[in-house]
C-alpha cells in the first residue's frame, strides 16, 4: 500500500523545492492578485473548454411512450353487448329473506 504524505510533509516539500529552484538562480515573478496566470488573448496552450465543446443533443420527452407502454400494461375490459341479468334477493315484512328474484 502506497503511503500518503501529509498536507505538512507537502508543503515542506514545496518549500525545499522552491529553496532549490532559487539557489540555483532561478526568479519567481510576482503576478498581482486577481489577475489569471493565462493570457487569453495571445494563449497558445492549454484552454478549458467549458462551453466550448459540443452540446449534448436536448432531451427527448418520451412521457407518450410511457404512457402507451403502461396503456398495454392494462388492457381495457370488454363491454358486453347485453347486460347480464343480475339476481335480487326479496325480503319479507319482518326484514328475513324471502326468495331470489333475477332482474334485468
Amino acid at each position: 500500500m502506497k503511503v500518503r504524505s501529509s498536507k505538512e510533509q507537502q508543503r515542506h516539500q514545496l518549500e525545499r523545492d522552491m529553496e532549490r529552484y532559487l539557489s540555483k538562480g532561478g526568479k519567481i515573478k510576482e503576478i498581482p492578485r486577481g489577475v489569471s496566470g493565462t493570457d487569453p488573448v495571445h494563449s497558445k496552450g492549454h484552454q478549458t473548454v467549458l462551453f466550448n465543446g459540443p452540446r449534448q443533443p436536448e432531451r427527448t420527452d418520451l412521457s407518450q411512450v410511457a404512457a402507451a407502454i403502461d396503456a398495454r400494461k392494462h388492457k381495457p375490459r370488454r363491454q358486453r353487448l347485453t347486460p347480464r341479468p343480475s339476481r335480487k334477493l326479496i325480503y319479507d315484512d319482518f326484514g328475513e329473506p324471502l326468495r331470489w328474484v333475477w332482474h334485468d
